[in-house]
């Protein structure tokens, strides 16, 4: 089993008219790709953002704890939190063309985070920009690196941020949304990509992602949360090929990719009823008011999370955790 090396217990994230993470618990280890997914709304990005402490006010995180590498971050000063990030922890945030700065090549907006954590010259950024625009597959990179992000095709731009995330060896990269408005062959070649720099580096690497296709391909465990709240977690076989909550049965029933035979294309998706938005301020589990097989107890109180060996679902309705379920919800 791969070393922890990021360890999320009961990560809480409150803004003033609702919590966008509640009660989230995780781990990532040295060298492994964690998935988390869910539709937009679920609490995704928030939860990246909170890693990095970077959740934008008026939220704040109000519970739990972030463990990296050894440290406690939500007890970590600004200062001391500015040196970990881009150094140790790294984020590809979602849209390339609005995260690039529109009036700076690209080489300077690479070399600017090699110089803020190294202090290494301008020339020695340049020179070091060259590189990683090499090493993620930019063609002609001493050319390149003086480009603007608007000369540079969607596929180029979202390699320009994994060089901007990797340029001094993170040990965690976030990628949210790395696949964005992206076609399937630059999708295919950009996680082709991370998946390389995950072993070249020995990363862990957190992979944030609505595309179940991603999740089966290329990570190691999966993450499903609705609503705030993790509700499953497992191995993507265990999640794509035997989904024990019925929101993750949704998502495969409303994914073109769900089944495993050739005919799954005369299959007709079937969509979830109903919105997220309808989740927040509810009681119970948050999945009740799109769930076709709630009861009354789901209605009550927010299920516990129960593990079968790797594998953990929040529903009191899955066969074996029914017994331990009413024992915890008794008590």
């Amino acid at each position: 089993m791969a070393t922890t090396l990021l360890e999320v217990e009961n990560l809480t994230v409150r803004f003033p008219r609702l919590a966008a993470v509640q009660d989230l618990s995780f781990s990532v280890g040295v060298g492994e790709t964690l998935a988390i997914v869910g539709e937009s709304g679920s609490g995704k990005s928030i939860t990246a953002l909170a890693l990095m402490r970077l959740v934008p006010p008026p939220g704040r995180i109000t519970g739990g704890s972030i463990r990296f590498d050894g440290r406690e971050l939500t007890a970590l000063p600004d200062a001391a939190m500015r040196k970990v990030r881009g150094a140790e922890i790294a984020m590809i945030f979602q849209e390339p063309m609005t995260s690039l700065n529109p009036v700076l090549t690209i080489g300077r907006q690479i070399g600017e985070t090699v110089r803020l954590h190294e202090g290494v010259s301008r020339r020695i950024a340049r020179a070091r920009a060259i590189e990683l625009l090499d090493l993620v597959r930019i063609p002609e990179p001493h050319r390149r690196v003086d480009d603007y992000p608007h000369q540079l095709s969607g596929g180029m731009r979202q390699r320009v941020m994994i060089a901007m995330a990797v340029i001094c060896r993170p040990k965690l990269l976030i990628a949210d949304e790395p696949t964005t408005a992206l076609d399937v062959t630059i999708q295919a070649q950009v996680l082709a990509l991370l998946d390389n720099l995950r072993r070249e580096l020995s990363m862990g690497l957190l992979l944030i992602t609505h595309d179940l296709g991603i999740v089966g391909q290329w990570a190691d465990r999966v993450v499903v949360m609705y609503a705030s709240r993790k509700v499953e977690e497992g191995s993507p076989d265990a999640i794509l090929d035997a989904p024990w909550h019925p929101y993750t049965q949704g998502l495969m029933a409303a994914s073109p990719r769900h089944a495993g035979d050739l005919h799954y294309r005369r299959t007709p998706l079937v969509e979830i009823p109903g919105s997220i938005t309808s989740a927040f301020g509810e009681t119970g589990c948050p999945f009740v008011p799109r769930c076709a097989l709630a009861e009354a107890r789901c209605r009550e109180v927010v299920p516990p999370p129960l593990s079968l060996g790797d594998h953990l679902v929040a529903c009191v309705r899955h066969d074996p955790f029914k017994e331990a379920a009413d024992v915890a919800l008794a008590g």
